[in-house]
């Protein structure tokens, strides 16, 4: 698992979905301003699992899932929502709050009813009209003030700001419930229960009963009205597969994901009570191996990850975990040996390379950095990966290849918005590297985008 360093990416603060924060009549400005402290984790199982539980959903709705991206957000709080470019972002604490797989499906299926009926651009549009009428009556307020009537210029501001602000109340409680309608549909068409979607939104019900402060963001941009939560039951009960059960494999695949979340995330002596010796789980040892990596106990650790290798060989990502101990444990060879099998077993993992590739150049020696460079490659492939591009430009410095660093460099910035460093190092590649190369041309695009303030 890995923190990513690229919190808040332009694009990304510039499209972050009203749901997601709240109620705001400013698109661009309030959800930009709110959506800085975003944080991105990347974590291959995780993003497996909700790539698994989503695409069956994406594909009844119509969308292509490999169009759709999906981002893991670094927080506690309960909390989904989507973006422009058909961008999906999970809380972690969505998933490790969650009582079961079918919960988290639910609240996937209702974000997708949102983004397959277009509802961000509809909402901008809606915002846009209430505006007209608020800033006109703003006008006639202001003007009323200043010929002296100063109540009625107040009561003309207030009043049209009242209007603008229950116009676009009422227009979100219609989305949500469509959302809602759709979502459900989804899953069964998808041969899915809405039995998890459901629960959880009948406990999002409670939610409303405590103070703003207390409520979980999910609750405050969704409010679950009597009349919302009666349609929603009356056309989940209506399903032919409400009372499917949800697979083993499925629920403990969703357990081992929350037990290393809460292994990686949580303070380890919250997970060491969260987890107690007593339970023998596989999700417990799972948990129990991260805790005891991050507070340097490595025979502990290796301990309690054996058995689960010893119950599940073919799992790469208990595999990729062990790699991850290993190498932050100064065991670089046994580090390389474990990302090898969990490459070998999913080699279409673009993180798994990662992981091996870094693993790769904790060795010493040109002969590993060359290693290194086809599964770093593989990693940034399709994906805006800074993490990747870094250990790139590590690669080609060693070899001396100034040129490909360079450009790994460039594309290391640019992946953070960090457009001007981009372009810099984009333009000293550019000079290196053979004119019209595939090579050369990435550094020409990197290099001529527009400056942030609009100057080429």
């Amino acid at each position: 698992m890995r923190l990513s360093p690229n919190s808040g990416r332009p694009a990304l603060r510039r499209a972050v979905h009203a749901l997601a924060l709240g109620a705001a009549l400013t698109f661009a400005g309030a959800g930009a301003a709110s959506a800085q402290g975003i944080s991105i984790i990347s974590d291959a199982e995780t993003e497996n699992m909700l790539r698994e539980f989503a695409d069956p959903i994406l594909k009844v709705a119509g969308l292509d899932p490999a169009a759709v991206k999906i981002h893991l957000v670094n927080d506690q709080r309960l909390n989904a929502f989507v973006a422009e470019g058909q961008q999906m972002f999970y809380n972690t604490g969505l998933i490790t709050i969650v009582e079961a797989p079918s919960e988290l499906i639910g609240v996937m299926a209702h974000e997708i009813g949102h983004m397959a009926g277009g509802h961000l651009v509809q909402r901008r549009e809606h915002i846009s009209q209430l505006q007209v009428p608020m800033i006109a009556s703003m006008i006639l307020g202001v003007g009323a003030i200043a010929a002296g009537a100063g109540d009625a210029g107040m009561a003309l501001i207030l009043g049209g700001q009242h209007l603008a602000t229950r116009g676009f109340f009422a227009y979100t409680r219609e989305q949500e419930a469509s959302a809602d309608q759709a979502g459900a549909g989804y899953l069964q068409r998808a041969g899915m229960s809405g039995q998890g979607m459901l629960d959880l939104f009948s406990r999002m019900r409670d939610q409303e009963m405590l103070s703003e402060e207390r409520q979980d963001p999910f609750a405050r941009s969704h409010p679950m009205s009597a009349a919302r939560f009666n349609a929603l039951e009356e056309r989940v009960k209506a399903s032919p597969f409400f009372d499917r059960p949800e697979s083993p494999e499925r629920i403990h695949q969703f357990k081992m994901v929350q037990a290393k979340l809460h292994g990686f995330l949580d303070e380890p002596n919250v997970t060491f009570n969260r987890y107690p010796l007593t339970d023998k789980s596989d999700y417990a040892r799972y948990a129990r191996s991260v805790a005891y990596h991050r507070t340097g106990q490595l025979s502990e650790a290796l301990t309690e990850i054996e058995p689960l290798l010893a119950s599940d060989p073919k799992n790469p990502y208990i595999h990729e975990v062990k790699g991850q101990i290993y190498f932050e444990s100064g065991k670089i060879e046994e580090a390389v040996t474990s990302y090898r099998q969990s490459v070998a077993l999913k080699p279409d993992d673009v993180q798994l390379h990662l992981g091996l590739g870094r693993a790769l150049l904790g060795r010493d020696g040109e002969e590993n950095a060359r290693a290194a460079i086809p599964h770093l490659q593989t990693g940034t492939r399709g994906a805006t990966q800074p993490f990747g591009y870094y250990q790139l430009s590590i690669a080609y410095g060693r070899l001396n290849d100034i040129g490909m660093a360079e450009l790994a460099t460039a594309q290391y910035y640019n992946a953070l918005g960090r457009v001007e460093q981009a372009k810099a190092h984009a333009t000293r590649a550019q000079k290196i590297l053979r004119q019209g190369s595939p090579e050369w041309l990435q550094a020409q695009d990197i290099a001529m985008q527009p400056s942030p303030d609009g100057r080429g």
